[in-house]
């Protein structure tokens, strides 16, 4: 889609729809804190072709300035509003000339917009997620979580969900080990993947918290998904198996941690 005027946000319908057939959903469920994803600013600047402003700085924040309609739509229904943000990381498959320190300058200008666009909106109403892509290939071309770990807890959330579980990167775990969360955020860690069919044990989802709940503690952690499953993962009775082992595992992690 090329962009050849100024932006402006026309979803203002189809948000309202969106919430209402999710407070409709939500109906009899009192006990939760429920959450509705938006994309990010550079996120949505991935599908999107600037013929119109005249930096690509100026376009990627003209693109916050429309989502933030989006998003504080979310937030004023009385939702957790998490952003979903896959070209933080997904985007330097797509730079092949980039070296690590010209990607991370491309990735703060970004997460700057980010947060621009996220003015006002309290932090603990805000939920990030991040990953390398969803699709299926051997990204053997990832950027090293090492990189950019320390940017993506610049965004203004108090909930962080990352990519976790996979074989390209179940190992970074221990980078964990050399950064603090900000203050009261939750890590969420993928804990079951999309990129394969294997039901993860419950076991294997109980030793995964556990492992981070002694890094960041029993307290700031949340079970999660490396990203939305569906029919990435074959058939939607899969997704569900998922979602249950995942259950089950933190039931097994908190009974350890927890007592």
């Amino acid at each position: 889609t090329f962009c050849v005027e100024p932006l402006t946000y026309v979803g203002q319908d189809l948000i309202a729809a969106d919430i209402a057939r999710f407070k409709s959903a939500l109906t009899g469920v009192s006990e939760q804190d429920p959450f509705l994803p938006a994309v990010a600013p550079g996120s949505v600047e991935h599908w999107l072709w600037n013929e119109h402003y005249a930096t690509q700085e100026e376009f990627v924040y003209a693109i916050a300035d429309v989502m933030r309609q989006e998003y504080k739509a979310i937030v004023d229904a009385g939702f957790v509003l998490q952003i979903d943000d896959p070209d933080m990381f997904d985007a330097f498959q797509i730079h092949p000339d980039f070296d690590v320190p010209t990607y991370r300058k491309f990735a703060q200008m970004r997460i700057d917009a980010l947060n621009y666009a996220l003015r006002d909106i309290p932090r603990e109403r805000v939920r990030l997620h991040v990953c390398w892509g969803s699709y299926h290939g051997p990204h053997l071309y990832d950027i090293p979580l090492k990189d950019v770990i320390d940017l993506f807890l610049t965004v203004n959330a108090s909930a962080y969900s990352i990519e976790a579980s996979n074989p390209a990167h179940d190992h970074e775990w221990v980078e964990w080990k050399n950064v603090k969360l900000p203050d009261g955020a939750t890590l969420i860690p993928g804990v079951v993947g999309h990129a394969s069919d294997f039901i993860e044990h419950p076991d294997l989802v109980a030793q995964r918290l556990m492992r981070y709940a002694d890094i960041v503690g029993k307290e700031n952690l949340m079970a999660g998904t490396d990203c939305g499953l569906g029919t990435r993962v074959g058939d939607p009775a899969i997704a569900w198996a998922k979602f249950r082992t995942m259950a089950e595992g933190a039931r097994i992690a908190s009974a350890q941690l927890w007592g």
